[in-house]
């Protein structure tokens, strides 16, 4: 009466770790796998996943967090080692565990965005807009709806109140390209500043992306500015944020910190984001 077969400790681990987000396969052999079943935002609590797998004798194994997934995803897989198991054991297992499951999918929220592109190149015509495009894809894949992009010169103040324009139109996020980088006439970060926002980091140790910004409003709204390899690198640190913006997740210091590890992309030929190293 102490012992459980491999399958009804598999439900155990399974109870553990899901949230209502995701369906469970049924335990074949001490195996159960989740599926997520919206798009969303994974995240894994490591800290309580390593006491759980320092266990004896069961395992859980994970996409990293903050991995942007999509409906029918595979996020996670549990198994019990031994063909029979102490129940004592599993107890230890929802102890080290607590209350909260072990993962969650955050699904994404339905926003809507505002562009704001600045400089004087693309202001007097000189130069041709090729950053709107990008980011109305790149928004795209998340549904947002885009309020429309306003196209402003190196002023700041003209900068500031196309921002504010934006978030009194009902923009959930505000993201503004061109002018990020130290020259004298990029003045988007200034700009950013003059909103009243609070700068959560002017950098990221993220490449491509280590001139990013990162602000929030006082009722919680992104602002962000985006380097230039945005418009032309494949994937960068606005693919990484994005994702958490999407899902309600506000972005802390130290999480962009913590990006610097894994925090370099490759360029590869072929493109496998998010399956690939970059941001994990």
């Amino acid at each position: 009466e102490n012992i459980l077969h491999e399958n009804e400790a598999a439900e155990i681990l399974r109870d553990i770790c899901m949230d209502e987000h995701m369906k469970a396969s049924q335990p074949k052999e001490g195996k159960i796998e989740l599926i997520a079943e919206s798009d969303g935002l994974f995240q894994v609590d490591e800290e309580r996943l390593l006491k759980v797998n320092s266990l004896p004798e069961m395992m859980i194994a994970t996409r990293r967090t903050n991995f942007p997934v999509k409906k029918g995803d595979k996020l996670a897989g549990t198994r019990v080692i031994p063909l029979v198991i102490e129940k004592e054991k599993m107890e230890e297992a929802k102890k080290a565990a607590g209350s909260e499951p072990l993962l969650k999918l955050l699904p994404y929220k339905n926003k809507k965005a505002g562009i704001v592109t600045t400089g004087n190149e693309v202001f007097y015509g000189r130069i041709e807009d090729k950053f709107g495009p990008v980011i109305r894809e790149k928004l795209q894949e998340f549904g947002v709806e885009v309020l429309g992009q306003k196209i402003i010169g190196d002023n700041p103040d003209k900068i500031t109140e196309a921002i504010q324009e934006w978030l009194d139109q009902g923009a959930d996020f505000v993201v503004c390209t061109d002018g990020m980088s130290v020259d004298p006439d990029d003045t988007t970060p200034s700009a950013i500043k003059q909103t009243g926002a609070e700068v959560v980091s002017y950098g990221a140790p993220v490449l491509p992306g280590a001139m990013f910004l990162l602000a929030y409003t006082k009722d919680g709204k992104p602002i962000m500015g985006l380097p230039g390899c945005v418009m032309y690198a494949k994937r960068t640190i606005f693919d990484l944020v994005l994702p958490r913006v999407m899902a309600d997740v506000t972005v802390t210091k130290a999480d962009l910190a913590k990006m610097g590890a894994g925090g370099l992309c490759l360029n590869c030929p072929t493109c496998i984001f998010p399956n690939c190293g970059f941001g994990k």
